[in-house]
């Protein structure tokens, strides 16, 4: 089986300056992590990995330095590293982000399973994934609980929905989000580490695909427009209130209806 694990470098801080003019973050000079529920889709294909026969080859989208998250990982287990960097890329929304690793997915070739975290820290769409294998027309499913039975043809996988958890039978290939209760990420291996240090990722970009279109990627692709974003504003007023419990109650109800919270 190969398994292909979607994953992206996120800023490790909440403190990040706004482009205004573009609505994007200002990535630049600002220290970068593996997107913590990708660490989860990694996981969980290395578990796979270890129960059947298979190869987990990892895609990311983003500047040179994006190689830093594939290195990472290498140490976790993961066979192979893809990378599409493309300034035609920058800028894009969530359409021209899927349809960018869309691209990249079908370049790798022979995926049998796609597997992505459930969303992004930068971007909390949870809309990346099903939009990927809407551009492959696969099947998929998010939220997924647990992947029960790996089959010859397909997947037997529980998902959460509102009400209830159920198990459904996926045909091959397909894709599927993962949410964090899925499993326990491991840890970098530093033996790992050490024998992956030199791995080749193979890079690649828009030119190289099989759609080369110019006007379906980055800004150029995007449909949708950032009208305007900004860090939560922060309160540190405080109140301290004294009385009985009855009194407090009373209090704490009408604050809550002055906020509007209800």
């Amino acid at each position: 089986m190969n398994i292909t694990v979607c994953i992206k470098q996120v800023p490790s801080t909440s403190e990040v300056e706004i482009d205004e003019k573009t609505g994007n973050l200002k990535r630049d000079g600002v220290d970068s992590k593996i997107n913590p529920y990708d660490l989860f889709a990694i996981e969980e294909a290395i578990r796979l990995k270890e129960r059947i026969e298979a190869s987990v080859s990892v895609l990311t989208m983003g500047p040179p330095q994006a190689e830093e998250v594939l290195q990472e990982s290498f140490t976790l287990g993961a066979d192979k590293g893809f990378l599409i960097t493309d300034r035609k890329c920058a800028g894009a929304d969530v359409l021209a982000t899927a349809k960018a690793l869309a691209e990249g997915i079908k370049k790798i070739g022979n995926a049998d399973l796609i597997i992505c975290g459930k969303q992004t820290t930068d971007g909390d769409t949870a809309q990346v994934g099903a939009e990927i294998a809407e551009f492959l027309d696969i099947p998929h499913a998010n939220n997924i609980l647990e992947v029960k039975q790996i089959k010859e043809s397909s997947i037997v996988v529980d998902f959460d929905l509102p009400t209830m958890v159920q198990t459904v039978e996926i045909q091959l290939p397909c894709l599927i989000s993962l949410d964090k209760d899925i499993n326990q990420p491991r840890l970098p291996s530093y033996k790992l580490k050490k024998k992956t240090q030199n791995k080749k990722i193979i890079t690649f970009g828009v030119d190289d695909f099989e759609d080369p279109d110019d006007s379906k990627y980055g800004m150029n692709g995007s449909v949708t427009q950032v009208v305007r974003i900004f860090p939560p504003e922060s309160n540190e007023e405080t109140e301290t209130w004294e009385g009985n419990a009855e009194e407090l109650s009373e209090r704490i109800t009408q604050k809550i209806l002055e906020l509007k919270i209800v």
